[in-house]
C-alpha cells in the first residue's frame, strides 16, 4: 500500500541513555476533533509522566491551549523547534504547567468540527505520526506515543492505511511487524512482566482474517513476542501461548482443521526457532491462564479475539505496542471518543500508562546499547 506522501529513512544507531537519563518521547495528538488533545493534556498535568521521561508534543499548540481551557488548567503552551525542544527540557525538567509543542500541520484543521469525522482532522492526525516517526527515526526522540486517530477520517484524507500500525511500518520500511495489546505488571500482579497479546491478523474483515491465516505469520508473530519480552521487558526465558481459532481448539478437526493444519505447524516451527511457545489452546480459557501468570504472551488469531479479553482485564490501562519496528512506539488502546470529544470527559489513564511504558522500554534500550558499549 504505497503512498507518495511517505518519507523512508534508514535509521542511525539509537542514542545511548545513561542508567539515569530521562528519555525524550514525542506525543503525537492524534485526530484532534477526537479526545487526543484532552488525553495529552491531562497526561502531561500527571507528575508520574515528567517523573519517567521528558515529553514534548507534537500536533498545532492551538488544540492544547484549546484543551487547557476545557479543562481549567493553568497550563502554557510554548511551540518550539526540535533543536531547542532538547535543549530547553533538560535533565531535571519536569514542569506540568509548561507544555513544550513541536508545530506540526495546517491551521485548516483548526476550523473542523469538533466531534466530527473530518478530512482535515485525519490529514492532522497524519502528519503529526509522520513527524513524530521521523524523528525517532533521526535519533530526536526516544519514542513515540500516539493519541487516537479516526481510520475513516485518515483515508477521508487520501492516506489509505488500516491505522497507525500499517503507517508507521512503511514509515520504518519494516515488513514483520505486528500490533500487541499490553496491560502492565501493576494490572496484574500474578504476572512477571505484564501481559501482552500480540495479534496474527489485524484490521481487516473476519472473512479475510480466516482466509489469510498461514503458519509463517503465526510463527512470525510468536517470535516478535519472544523478542518483546526477552529484549523489551528483560524476562530470559519468555513464555508465549498460542490461541487456537476454533472452539474447543476444534475438537480434534470436528469444528475445523485449522489447528492441525496451520496452527500446530506454526507453533513447531516458533519452538525449532528458540521461542517457548504452547498451543493452539483453546481461546476461552487461555487468557484465564494468561493473568494467572502462566504466559508472559499470547498470541490471538484475529483482532478481537485478543483485544476483548484484555479489555476486560484492564481497559482503559491497556497499551498498544507496535512490535517489529526500528523505534519504540506505544499507544492508547481506546478509540478518538468522538462521542465524548471537548466535553471535558476524556479518561486519560491510558495514556500515562502508554507514556509510562514507552519510558520503560526506552530505558532499557538505552541501558543495553550502554552496557554493550561498555564491555
Amino acid at each position: 500500500m504505497s503512498n507518495p506522501r511517505i518519507f523512508r529513512y534508514s535509521p542511525p544507531c539509537p542514542a545511548m541513555l545513561s542508567p539515569a537519563e530521562k528519555p525524550i518521547i514525542a506525543l503525537t495528538l492524534g485526530d484532534p476533533a477526537g479526545v487526543g488533545p484532552e488525553v495529552v493534556l491531562r497526561a502531561w498535568c500527571d507528575a508520574r509522566v515528567h517523573a519517567c521521561c521528558r515529553p514534548v508534543a507534537v500536533g498545532r499548540p492551538e488544540f492544547l491551549e484549546q484543551a487547557a481551557e476545557l479543562l481549567g488548567q493553568p497550563a502554557a503552551v510554548h511551540p518550539i523547534d526540535s533543536v531547542t525542544a532538547i535543549r530547553m527540557l533538560g535533565e531535571d525538567t519536569g514542569d506540568l504547567l509548561n507544555i513544550a509543542c513541536l508545530p506540526v500541520g495546517g491551521v485548516d484543521a483548526l476550523e473542523a468540527p469538533r466531534g466530527q469525522l473530518d478530512p482535515r482532522t485525519g490529514h492532522a492526525a497524519y502528519e503529526a505520526v509522520c513527524r513524530a516517526t521521523r524523528g525517532a527515526l533521526a535519533g530526536e526522540f526516544a519514542a513515540v506515543v500516539t493519541a487516537p486517530l479516526s481510520k475513516a477520517a485518515l483515508h477521508a484524507a487520501g492516506h489509505l492505511y488500516p491505522g497507525h500500525t500499517e503507517l508507521l511500518a512503511e514509515l520504518c520500511g519494516v515488513d514483520d511487524f505486528a500490533m500487541m495489546l499490553y496491560l502492565p505488571k501493576a494490572e496484574l500482579p500474578e504476572s512477571r512482566a505484564g501481559l501482552g497479546v500480540v495479534h496474527t491478523t489485524l484490521h481487516c474483515a473476519m472473512r479475510d482474517a480466516i482466509a489469510g491465516l498461514n503458519s509463517a505469520e503465526i510463527t512470525a508473530k510468536c517470535v516478535l513476542a519472544d523478542d518483546v519480552v526477552r529484549n523489551g521487558f528483560g524476562i530470559d526465558d519468555p513464555q508465549i501461548g498460542v490461541c487456537a481459532l476454533n472452539p474447543h481448539a476444534g475438537e480434534d478437526g470436528l469444528f475445523g482443521d485449522e489447528e492441525r493444519q496451520i496452527i500446530a505447524p506454526a507453533v513447531a516451527a516458533a519452538n525449532a526457532a528458540g521461542v517457548h511457545a504452547v498451543g493452539p489452546l483453546p481461546a476461552d480459557t487461555i487468557m484465564v491462564r494468561a493473568a494467572a501468570g502462566e504466559f508472559d504472551a499470547v498470541v490471538a488469531m484475529y483482532h478481537d479475539q485478543g483485544h476483548i479479553a484484555l479489555k476486560l482485564l484492564g481497559m482503559h490501562r491497556a497499551v498498544n505496542i507496535t512490535l517489529g519496528l526500528p523505534i519504540i512506539r506505544t499507544s492508547v488502546a481506546h478509540g478518538t471518543a468522538f462521542d465524548r470529544a471537548w466535553t471535558g470527559t476524556a479518561e486519560s489513564s491510558g495514556m500515562v500508562a502508554a507514556i509510562t511504558t514507552a519510558a520503560a522500554l526506552a530505558r532499557r534500550k538505552g541501558a543495553v546499547a550502554h552496557q554493550k558499549s561498555s564491555d
